[in-house]
């Protein structure tokens, strides 16, 4: 199987909401990431970082079509994740800046 995972510039902001702050997050940037491998992501994360995960996105449901806010512990999940299963380097998603997730 020969994926293809990038990050998205958005030419708008993408508006998230960010219920533990309770206001919307505006991203000009973020990454598409296929349903059934953002859970495999969540399945791998320690829980140090799922409880952080889960304090920047407190009941969202994944599922398609899902916004998630994104998060520097969360870019580092999903570095590994695709390192290691299909030898794609992100590295342009550590560089410490903004963006979100979108679950298709």
């Amino acid at each position: 199987m020969n994926k293809k995972v990038e990050m998205v510039l958005e030419p708008k902001p993408v508006n998230v909401s960010h219920d533990t702050y309770r206001r919307e997050c505006q991203y000009n940037r973020g990454i598409h990431i296929e349903e059934q491998d953002f859970h495999a992501i969540l399945d791998s994360m320690c829980h140090d970082s799922r409880l952080y995960f889960d304090f920047h996105n407190p009941r969202k449901e994944i599922m398609t079509g899902t916004y998630l806010n994104g998060h520097s512990g969360l870019a580092r999940n999903i570095y590994d994740y695709y390192k290691k299963t299909s030898n794609i380097e992100l590295t342009e998603l550590l560089n410490g800046k903004d963006f979100y997730v979108k679950i298709i």
